[in-house]
């Protein structure tokens, strides 16, 4: 991969995990029951994506 791929990569990556930080925090804080379960749940998802994509760009 070339380093301008890989800037772009972990800038994703970067991203996906801060949207995974404000999901579970939105959803610790202003929701309850099933639905928060499931916001942490995509939370989770979207953290291991980045973190795969952080992954990437580093190889």
């Amino acid at each position: 991969m070339d380093p301008m791929t890989k800037m772009w990569v972990s800038l994703i990556a970067i991203l996906i995990m801060g949207l995974s930080v404000f999901l579970i925090t939105f959803a610790r804080t202003k929701t309850t029951g099933i639905l928060r379960g499931a916001l942490s749940f995509v939370a989770f998802i979207f953290m291991v994506v980045g973190f795969l994509g952080g992954m990437a760009a580093l190889i």
